[in-house]
């Protein structure tokens, strides 16, 4: 399954959460590491939509709230260097949208 390309991200999920050090389970690292940071939080945006939602979705559970969904794949940062991503999606049948959830390394993956 794919999903279309003007899925909703929310800007508070990039520029206040994701890229933002974090105590438990920081991102804001391992993203900087491919040139993403809250300055640039847009890019993250453009090159998730650009890289990752094109790709195969794999039904994860259905919940009250809808359908969750996983999309693997690399993410090539502004600086060249590839991540391995898992990220997470739900679908709200009931807004009939496609939502960003999260991402995460794909630690089961080498990248470069």
């Amino acid at each position: 399954m794919k999903f279309p390309t003007d899925a909703v991200i929310a800007p508070a999920k990039l520029n206040q959460y994701l890229l933002v050090p974090q105590k438990r389970n920081d991102k804001a690292h391992w993203l900087l590491t491919a040139g993403y940071s809250v300055e640039n939080w847009a890019l993250l945006e453009r090159d998730i939509r650009e890289q990752i939602l094109p790709l195969d979705a794999v039904l994860i559970e259905e919940t009250p709230y809808g359908t969750m969904v996983e999309i693997a794949g690399e993410l090539t940062g502004p600086n060249g260097k590839v991540l391995a991503v898992r990220s997470f999606w739900m679908f709200a049948a009931a807004a009939g949208e496609v939502r960003f959830v999260t991402l995460y390394p794909d630690k089961g993956k080498r990248a470069s």
